[in-house]
């Protein structure tokens, strides 16, 4: 089993106890950080918020089947006070637990199902090379995002990258970066669509910062079409670097793409630079 596979096995096995990120990763044998990669490129979800959909989910089940002591539901879902799992409750369905147990069909609600593994690992992936990256100053256009909203996100960052890339002052060469830092336990990350600048001193304010440190980096390639990464970072994270004998360093990615890659049609392949060490 991978570590999403393992995680996934713990969190349904274990749902009803209290679970924690140190937890689930102990169990996994990787750290935090790998886990929160690994289970979100193989599932789309973080961690802790797959563990809060299905256990709001039951909780929805049980309401509508006609639960009456709602404290007793929002305890069994780990959470301290009937206020703060009617919070949740809202916030995640859009309704609150007592207008579900009065009637409302659940077929209204998004409920988590859990979530069956079906490999969508590569069945080759091609070696990396090992490099130790220089330090680099990289600025251009980025957010803030989940690894639940990225699909969805990250194109319409790229285009408006490419509409806004002649404005970069200090620009060094024609290589561009995909930028995945500051990554949080709850799933967030920033993502910067970015180019290598010479210095942030003449930015103006719309471009965003990365400062990357002289690292130790995996790096593979993607040939394939821009569409079917996730893919690719599916096999890194969870079969090539456990199997690897390296860990994650807690350090910046970036996907980088040189002039062979073409934006208008996804096509020319790129590569992808993980951190690790030993």
């Amino acid at each position: 089993m991978n570590p999403a596979q393992k995680a996934l096995w713990y969190i349904e096995s274990h749902l009803a106890a209290p679970l924690t990120l140190d937890e689930i990763s102990a169990v996994a044998g990787v750290s935090r950080f790998h886990l929160v990669r690994a289970f979100a490129a193989a599932t789309g979800y973080s961690v802790m918020r797959y563990v809060r959909a299905r256990r709001l989910s039951n909780a929805a089940r049980a309401l509508s089947a006609g639960a009456p002591d709602i404290l007793s539901l929002a305890l069994e879902a780990d959470y301290s006070s009937h206020e703060a799992f009617t919070r949740a409750f809202r916030d995640h369905f859009g309704i609150t637990p007592e207008m579900v147990r009065s009637g409302t069909c659940l077929d209204r609600l998004k409920l988590q199902e859990p979530i069956v593994m079906i490999s969508t690992a590569l069945d080759h992936l091609k070696p990396p090379r090992f490099e130790t990256g220089k330090a680099l100053l990289v600025a251009g256009i980025g957010e803030r995002c989940t690894h639940e909203n990225e699909g969805a996100f990250i194109p319409s960052l790229w285009q408006h990258f490419h509409q806004t890339i002649d404005n970069v002052p200090g620009r060094i060469g024609k290589v561009a970066y995909g930028v995945c830092c500051n990554a949080d336990d709850a799933g967030n990350f920033d993502y910067v669509a970015a180019v290598e600048v010479t210095d942030f001193s003449d930015l103006p304010r719309e471009f965003q910062r990365v400062r990357i440190p002289e690292q130790k980096y995996a790096v593979f390639t993607h040939a394939e079409h821009i569409s079917t990464i996730r893919r690719t970072v599916n096999t890194i994270w969870n079969h090539w670097l456990p199997a690897s004998g390296m860990k994650a360093a807690d350090a910046p990615n970036f996907e980088r793409y040189d002039e062979k890659f073409d934006p208008a049609t996804g096509n020319g392949g790129l590569e992808i630079w993980i951190a690790v060490r030993e």
